[in-house]
């Protein structure tokens, strides 16, 4: 049966939420300066010693179900992919949300919120429909650029975003400060230009 894309409301977030969005990470980008950072920054992939398993959703105060919560999620979108009634995989869009920073203040912005795959039904194109679904929602709005955030930790996403035609604009090594859990990682704002 062929997977089906469908745009849903947020009262599905319960459903969207038992979608795993863990992963393995077997090697992280280190963020390297190139004189003293006057040279510009450059990213090495390293293999890690001990890999480990990564998973958004033990973060209880970032789980799906919470944003309506936290969030005006009235002009988002949500999307699921189901393989007949189960659903596989979904994406969020934060558009025209004032109290989301990462919008910058921009109408001309959207944001890919979440994306994730169910492990089972990864690498068959799943997520490549789901961020063009999302990116031609906002082009519909007018958007300029839909802008996604991950980590360096999250080499597979980034080598994904890569191959969907996003480019990195900004690193920050020091975007997680305030968060103990996550300090570590370095923060990485891909853009793709509608």
């Amino acid at each position: 049966m062929p997977i089906e894309i469908r745009q849903v409301g947020p009262e599905a977030l319960a459903a969207y939420e038992r979608i795993p969005i863990r992963f393995r990470v077997e090697s992280v980008l280190r963020v390297e300066e190139i004189d003293g950072g006057v040279g510009g920054l450059r990213l090495r992939e390293e293999k890690l010693d001990q890999p480990y398993v990564k998973d958004y959703d033990t973060y209880e105060d970032q789980l799906p179900t919470r944003w309506p919560g936290r969030f005006d999620v009235s002009r988002w979108l949500f999307l699921m992919a189901f393989d007949g009634d189960r659903p596989v995989g979904g994406a969020v869009v934060a558009y025209r949300s004032p109290d989301v920073d990462i919008l910058e203040g921009r109408t001309d912005l959207a944001v890919l919120w979440d994306i994730r795959v169910h492990p089972d039904c990864r690498r068959q194109g799943i997520g490549t429909r789901l961020l063009r679904r999302a990116a031609e929602w906002a082009r519909r709005r007018k958007c300029r650029q839909l802008k996604i955030e991950t980590q360096s930790v999250n080499v597979a996403a980034c080598r994904f975003y890569a191959a969907q035609g996003c480019r990195l604009r900004a690193i920050d090594r020091h975007g997680y400060a305030r968060d103990p859990r996550i300090a570590h990682e370095s923060m990485l704002l891909w853009y793709l230009d509608l």
